[in-house]
């Protein structure tokens, strides 16, 4: 068993079977002509549920056959042109060079004498991003596995630094069409039920500061304490970004702090064009990106970064075995010293990769087409008569809905939308996402790969158009 060790001795067996898989998944991105091969739960988990793991196969030649048919071959692909459906972006080839570099060499960013060099380029990368973002020079900032994590260090942060006697008296604001991990962050930081305020969307979804500074007031009147704000430079379902001046004014009058969720809208911190759509948000105390979303970077690879290196303290704890406090005093950088968690992946060296091979604007290049796509989208949804769009883009996202020039129930049209989506799903052709607007169905198109042209668009609107169809004469001839 010790030949599948990778070491010195099994160097070549290495070379070879990483050759074999990238080959192989080469050969399945280039002959791929959907995003998905539509087959169900039902017919899938029968091949899964066969596979005794207690009898290895003893070559990866056979596993990698065996791979084939359990995942490469239905496995949904987003670098493909009609997958519009959630935040996950196709990757660029620098990121995937270095998955494979810190895979294999696998160094933990906990500690120095874990990672040396890696724990040098993370800081670099913290640095390089708090530098876009323009939060001075005490900034500082650790990577995290996601957004949801990110946000809930910001929080934790704006708990302790709030300094309050009582939990129960905490307060956190955020808009109605923030993150989930909001209302989950202040769950898992023993904060009440209702210690997230929701605040109130403008048309074009973003928060009113109008409604923020009254629930502000309101919360200082009542004895309680205004721990955070949570403003969202790119929401989940819209895209939308928050006015983030205006809110960042209010944070100052009443002594809180400002986070901002810009874990889908951080491309623009190297966009060419659209910079000034996140104006302010270099105003935060905390700030939430995602390179995984915007920077087309593979999962995982994040970041939460602060104004002030000195409020990370609060997720500091030492342990003789690993970062005892003397290593503070001998200068010994210890990236545990930052973060929630321990053992930690290299994910920072795939940006790394990224920004030596094509720089901050080539990202910036590839995140800007996708916003302006989403414009011609948005204009070419709103010109069809057969559909609905709800918001202008901010960044990459359409939310729309299709509708029937025969049938005016609103519940029977949600039911079209939802089945055009499944069916569309089943066939592989595209994939789409969806959301609720108020308590109607919409579709939902998250662009965020530049391969995708006007034309997909136009073929894939054509397509739920065709499946709501068919499914509204099926209903009509039930009826009758």
């Amino acid at each position: 068993m010790r030949s599948h060790l990778l070491n010195d001795t099994t160097a070549e067996q290495y070379r070879r079977s990483v050759t074999d898989g990238v080959e192989r998944v080469a050969a399945k991105l280039a002959a791929t002509d959907r995003p998905f091969t539509g087959i169900s739960v039902d017919a899938l988990s029968p091949r899964i549920d066969e596979i005794d793991l207690d009898r290895p196969l003893h070559d990866t030649t056979a596993v990698l056959d065996e791979l084939e048919d359990v995942y490469l071959r239905d496995a949904i692909y987003f670098h493909h042109p009609r997958y519009l459906a959630h935040l996950n972006c196709p990757v660029v080839i620098p990121a995937v060079l270095g998955e494979a570099v810190l895979s294999a060499v696998n160094s933990s960013l906990d500690t120095w004498d874990q990672s040396a060099g890696g724990t040098l380029i993370e800081r670099k990368l913290i640095d390089w991003t708090t530098g876009r973002i323009g939060l001075g020079p005490a900034a500082d900032g650790v990577f995290t596995s996601g957004g949801t994590q990110s946000n809930l260090q910001a929080l934790l942060l704006a708990r302790e630094e709030a300094k309050s006697d009582s939990l129960a008296k905490l307060r956190i604001f955020a808009s109605e069409v923030s993150h989930f991990s909001v209302k989950k962050s202040a769950k898992l930081l023993g904060l009440g039920q209702d210690a997230v305020v929701s605040i109130p969307v403008d048309h074009d979804k973003r928060m009113q500061t109008v409604a923020l500074a009254r629930e502000l007031e309101r919360c200082t009147k009542d004895g309680l304490v205004p721990m955070a704000v949570v403003a969202t430079a790119g929401t989940t379902d819209f895209g939308s970004i928050d006015p983030l001046p205006e809110i960042a004014e209010l944070c100052e009058q009443f002594g809180t702090w400002m986070h901002v969720d810009a874990a889908y809208g951080c491309g623009l911190l190297a966009s060419l064009k659209h910079r000034d759509r996140i104006s302010g948000i270099e105003r935060a105390d905390s700030v939430t990106v995602d390179y995984h979303k915007s920077f087309f970077q593979p999962v995982s690879s994040s970041a939460v970064l602060v104004r002030d290196a000195a409020t990370l303290r609060h997720a500091t704890y030492h342990a003789e075995y690993l970062n005892p406090r003397r290593m503070v005093e001998e200068r010994i950088p210890n990236q545990v010293d930052k973060s929630l968690q321990t053992t930690r992946r290299f994910d920072a060296l795939k940006l790394w990769m990224t920004l030596r091979t094509m720089g901050a604007d080539g990202i910036g290049q590839l995140f800007d087409e996708v916003c302006d796509l989403a414009r011609e989208g948005w204009r070419m949804i709103g010109a069809d008569p057969r559909f609905d769009v709800v918001v202008e883009p901010s960044l990459s996202t359409l939310v729309f809905r299709y509708i029937p020039a025969a049938v005016t129930d609103p519940a029977e049209i949600d039911r079209a939308n939802l089945y055009a989506r499944k069916a569309l799903f089943a066939s592989g052709d595209a994939i789409v996402a969806g959301t609720k607007v108020g308590s109607r169905h919409y579709l939902k198109f998250t662009l965020l790969n530049p391969e995708t042209q006007a034309s997909d668009i136009a073929a894939v609107l054509d397509l739920i158009a065709g499946h709501a169809e068919q499914y509204l004469g099926e209903s009509l001839d039930r009826a009758s």
